[in-house]
C-alpha cells in the first residue's frame, strides 16, 4: 500500500525546495557579481520570479521567500543591518501583489494572456517600491529612492523570461490545491476508461 502525504506535508516540501532554490540561485548570482563583475552597475535577481511562483502556488506562504531572497542578498553582498532591513522588509512589501491574486482569482491570473506576465512584474516593483519606502523611512535621501529600481531594471527582463516559460510547465504556476485535484481527477478518469 503506497503512503500518501497530507497537503501540510506536500506544502512544506515544496516550500523548502522552492526556498533552496532562491537561496541557491540568489547567492550564486551575488558571487558572480561580486568576484567577476565588481564594477557593474547593474544586477540581476531572481528573486521576484520565484516568490510570485511561491504566491501563485501556495498565496501567503511566498512572504517567507521575498524575506529569505532580500536576507540571502544582504549575506552575499557583505550588508550591513540597515541594509538587512531595508530588503528584508521592503521585499515584504511583495504581498499586496495577492491582492491581485485574489481579487482576480489565480486560475485568471495563471491561464490569462497578459495577467500571468503582469504578475511576476508586480511582484518586481512591490520589491522595488517596498525597499525604496523603507530605506526613506530610515532616512535614505529623497534622490538614493531611483537606485533600487534602476541597479535592478534588468531583473525586470528575467522576471518575464521566466514567467513566460513557467506558465508553460505543467503544475508549476498554479495554485497546488488546484493542481493535486487536477491530477487527481485526470487518474480516476483514467482508471474508470481503462476499467471499460
Amino acid at each position: 500500500m503506497e503512503r500518501r502525504r497530507t497537503l501540510g506535508q506536500y506544502r512544506a516540501i515544496d516550500l523548502v525546495i522552492f526556498a533552496l532554490l532562491l537561496a541557491f540561485f540568489e547567492g550564486l548570482i551575488l558571487r558572480a557579481v561580486t568576484d567577476w563583475f565588481p564594477n557593474e552597475l547593474y544586477t540581476v535577481s531572481l528573486a521576484a520570479p520565484i516568490v510570485s511562483i511561491v504566491y501563485m502556488r501556495w498565496g501567503p506562504w511566498g512572504i517567507l521567500h521575498a524575506a529569505l531572497a532580500g536576507f540571502v542578498f544582504c549575506l552575499f553582498s557583505g550588508a550591513n543591518g540597515e541594509q538587512y532591513i531595508i530588503y528584508c522588509c521592503g521585499n515584504i512589501f511583495s504581498a499586496l501583489s495577492l491582492t491581485l491574486l485574489y481579487g482576480v482569482g489565480k486560475e485568471r491570473v495563471r491561464t490569462g494572456k497578459w495577467l500571468g506576465l503582469l504578475f511576476p512584474v508586480l511582484v518586481q516593483f512591490l520589491m522595488h517600491g517596498g525597499r525604496a519606502l523603507t530605506a526613506l523611512v530610515l532616512g535614505a535621501p529623497l534622490g538614493s529612492v531611483a537606485d533600487f529600481f534602476l541597479m535592478d531594471s534588468l531583473s525586470y527582463v528575467f522576471t518575464l523570461v521566466i514567467a513566460w516559460i513557467v506558465r508553460r510547465l505543467d503544475g508549476v504556476y498554479e495554485d497546488q490545491k488546484h493542481y493535486l485535484l487536477r491530477l487527481n481527477s485526470e487518474k480516476e478518469k483514467k482508471e474508470v476508461k481503462n476499467e471499460s
